[in-house]
């Protein structure tokens, strides 16, 4: 039951992504609008699915990857949905929707074969690291999304060509405020889950800092993220600069969090 929810929310992620896809190219409002409302279903699918795990005996940890792959897809399509609300930006919601499908398409052919908690994976540390960390890397990745398409929106208006005049996507103004929205909430969601991950550690063995490579990229991109903050917020940066600094940002923290796991 609990792969079969997994399954049918990707399912709809797959579908809002199309909507979204076919709305933009037409355009047409009322495909964007059943996009979004799809989107909505998707997630209400995985948030049905995540009910699901504690109803298993033993439950898996939220501690492995599957479950914290998709606890971070469901938590970026929850923020987006937020987003929104507060405006036209249906845009956005078509890049958010791909890569729910993806997470969520992997955690439900993964999730089956999770076992029990692991030796130090029990406790409350060990879950607000992960529920802390997901949120993080959820509300950058948002921003890193909002980047990429005020890059394309900006490229267009330099050539004269403005998209947001043939297709419904979200202005320049409403993707700025999505970055400063993402990053006033990211980051310190970010240290506090760094900080929940330190304790962590400290039970474990004694160090709050363990030197693997999970924990030495994670470091950096907190540095990087860092001085995106300080970027954004104390000096000001805004508009392309700081939209490709977040997307790239992003790419190296996902690494970081995900893909560095794989160079093990």
């Amino acid at each position: 039951m609990l792969i079969a929810l997994h399954q049918a929310a990707a399912a709809f992620y797959l579908l809002a992504t199309l909507g979204t896809t076919l709305g933009l190219a037409l355009p047409n409002a009322r495909l964007a609008r059943f996009a979004v409302w799809t989107l909505a279903a998707a997630a209400l699918l995985h948030a049905a699915a995540f009910a699901g795990l504690h109803t298993l005996d033993p439950p898996p940890s939220l501690t492995t990857r599957p479950a914290a792959v998709s606890l971070m897809a469901w938590l970026a399509v929850a923020f987006a949905l937020v987003l929104l609300r507060r405006g036209r930006l249906e845009g956005l919601a078509g890049l958010v929707a791909p890569f729910a499908f993806i997470g969520t398409l992997y955690a439900s052919s993964a999730i089956g074969g999770i076992g029990p908690l692991a030796d130090g994976a029990s406790g409350s540390l060990p879950h607000l690291h992960v529920i802390l960390a997901s949120a993080a890397l959820a509300m950058l990745g948002v921003a890193g999304v909002a980047g990429v398409l005020f890059l394309a929106e900006a490229r267009q208006l330099k050539a004269k060509r403005p998209v947001a005049g043939r297709r419904p996507l979200p202005s320049l103004e409403a993707l700025d405020r999505v970055n400063l929205m993402a990053l006033a909430l990211g980051f310190p969601l970010m240290t506090f889950g760094m900080l929940a991950g330190m304790l962590w550690s400290q039970g474990l063995s004694g160090r709050v800092w363990d030197s693997s490579l999970h924990a030495t990229w994670t470091g950096l991109g907190w540095v990087i993220f860092g001085a995106l903050v300080v970027a954004r917020f104390v000096l000001g940066w805004r508009g392309r600069y700081i939209a490709a600094c977040t997307t790239a940002g992003f790419i190296f923290l996902f690494f970081a969090v995900v893909g560095v796991e794989a160079l093990r």
